[in-house]
């Protein structure tokens, strides 16, 4: 029987002015806005198919994912019907609409796609009260580049129109090609329903030596750990990667069951948010603990006893023992990168295995240039992303794997082996204070008039005494980077204060927010002396703390007590 071809249709809309991507092709916004709002998600997505050239979308491959937040079923179907009446050949899709964003990366790289469309709002809330998100990848597996940002959000602008097939239905549950036959189009579009799992699984085979880790785990000495799914994306992977290949017990995942609203709590991977993997790492059964965000590109690491391990030094931890790691005992070590307000941990490990380091924005879309160049093979951020150059994106779950390996390898504790690196290299005393959900005016402000303030030459070596510490400064900037691949300048990216003994403070707003401002106060203190490696980086910190709360005025201009967040 022949099938009746399905309608294209041209839907007359008016565009939103407020649809510019917060980063890497990336729009996040409260998920009232995307159900109340008329046409503000078919707007989007038309906007950012229409960034991709017409004759590579024609006939093209496209991975399509989400973490499983609500909305995310509506918006797929949405996806799905926008890109068949825009002339996409094939979409690639997770089972039940499930990817993780390392996965999508994964599986653009495999298959050669054009690129792919995550829906996620990575570790902000779900729910109806919550956030959702578009994300844009493009054909290296990476987020999209500033240039493709901005010609998304030029589009968005003057948009009048968008195609759309309303009678197309597909079905994600069911593995497989489905295949629709479309009005005006010569070939049929074509819908792959794929496991979620087991293309970036195989990836990760060909990474590790999962001998070495299910000997850990199941081994006459082996270590009982903890994961927390936290309730996102990352519960799929967690039991059929850590449970059932390498033979972690059931009972080790816990809230693996991805949830609209991540079970009411932000899906967060954080002293603050991760609550319940911390008080079972504290009872002292676990030698290895970890959670991980929403969408699965971030991730936490916890020791026994709940011995926390920051991400700037995980990062650093992670360089230092690249040789535990099979891939990289063949592909070699070229060179490290991290964002500029995570701290200068890995610059030590760099400089002794005589390694470039290239500090650049935060986004991962900047690392992307560094390792499609050859330049860099490990990357990561304070804000507990981390990633190598297998993918463009940061993979939490790549990261926990390489510190089982540690783990297998040197057959030391978490502790042990943070506390012999803290012995060779020194330790960075960090910390990151979040004030989110300020008035954007507020919090532009403040930025404005620290800028003003620290950039004026009679600031340059000023000394501040704070109890019995004086930190005299040696310089200061609003960082700017230039890309040292294609020499693209981007400005204005945080306001650094380095003092003579290296101590740093950082200023940043960050951009993954719309309605309200998030500031970030970043705090360093680099101490060589292990006889001083055992205190609590809050009170060595405060000093660092006290000068920037001074300088910044931010809680008389906030009316805030302290911040909402402290990492």
């Amino acid at each position: 029987m022949e099938r009746t071809p399905i309608p294209v249709l041209t839907v007359q809309t008016a565009p939103y002015e407020d649809q510019r991507p917060t980063g890497g092709g990336g729009l996040r916004r409260p998920t009232a806005l995307f159900e109340s709002q008329r046409n503000y998600l078919p707007n989007f997505v038309q906007s950012l198919l229409s960034s991709v050239d017409l004759r590579d979308r024609q006939g093209c491959t496209m991975v399509v994912g989400s973490d499983g937040r609500y909305f995310s079923k509506t918006a797929i179907e949405i996806v799905v019907q926008m890109a068949a009446a825009n002339g996409i050949g094939r979409l690639v899709i997770g089972q039940n609409g499930i990817l993780s964003t390392p996965a999508v990366s994964c599986i653009i790289r495999k298959i050669k796609a054009a690129g792919g469309i995550i829906l996620t709002a990575s570790h902000s809330p779900g729910g109806p009260g919550g956030e959702f998100g578009v994300k844009f990848e493009v054909a290296n597996g990476g987020p999209a580049p500033d240039i493709v940002s901005e010609k998304i959000y030029q589009i968005s602008k003057t948009l009048e129109e968008y195609a759309i097939c309303p009678d197309l239905r597909v079905d994600l549950s069911r593995l497989g090609r489905q295949e629709f036959d479309l009005e005006n189009k010569f070939k049929p579009f074509r819908v792959e329903i794929v496991d979620s799992v087991e293309i970036y699984l195989n990836l990760l085979r060909s990474i590790f030596d999962f001998n070495a880790i299910r000997n850990l785990l199941t081994g006459p000495n082996q270590i009982k750990i903890r994961i927390d799914a936290m309730n996102g994306v990352m519960g799929p992977y967690v039991r059929r990667i850590l449970c059932d290949e390498l033979g972690a017990p059931a009972n080790s995942a816990i809230n693996c069951i991805p949830l609209e609203d991540f079970g009411g709590q932000p899906p967060d991977p954080n002293l603050t948010y991760a609550t319940a993997l911390l008080e079972a790492m504290k009872g002292g059964e676990y030698g290895f603990g970890a959670a991980f965000d929403a969408d699965g590109d971030r991730y936490m690491i916890l020791g026994q006893n709940g011995f926390f391990v920051n991400a700037s030094d995980s990062l650093a931890i992670i360089a230092a023992n690249l040789s535990c790691i099979p891939y990289f005992c063949q592909m070699g070590v070229r060179g490290f990168g991290r964002s500029m307000p995570t701290s200068t941990a890995l610059d030590k490990v760099a400089k002794v295995m005589k390694v470039p380091v290239y500090e650049t924005p935060a986004g991962w879309r900047y690392f992307s240039n560094l390792m499609d160049s050859g330049r860099c093979s490990l990357c990561g951020e304070e804000s507990f992303g981390t990633g190598s150059d297998h993918l463009r994106e940061k993979d939490g779950l790549w990261a926990v794997l390489v510190w089982l390996s540690i783990l297998a390898a040197r057959k030391q504790s978490v502790e042990q082996i943070v506390r012999d690196h803290w012995a060779k290299f020194g330790r960075h005393y960090y910390c990151r204070f979040d004030y989110e959900a300020l008035e954007p005016r507020t919090a532009y402000f403040i930025m404005r008039d620290l800028e003003a303030l620290i950039t004026d030459k009679s600031f340059s070596h000023q000394q501040f005494a704070v109890g019995n510490n004086i930190y005299s400064v040696e310089r200061t900037d609003s960082f700017e980077y230039i890309d040292p691949v294609d020499g693209t300048v981007t400005k204005r990216q945080g306001l650094r204060i380095i003092f003579s003994d290296a101590s740093r403070l950082i200023f940043r707003m960050s951009a993954s927010s719309h309605v309200r401002a998030t500031l970030r106060i970043y705090a360093e203190s680099y101490e060589k002396d292990p006889s001083q490696h055992n205190k609590e980086p809050q009170a060595v910190l405060s000093p660092l703390i006290a000068i920037a709360l001074k300088i910044s005025q931010i809680h008389e201009r906030t009316g805030r007590k302290g911040p909402t967040v402290i990492t």
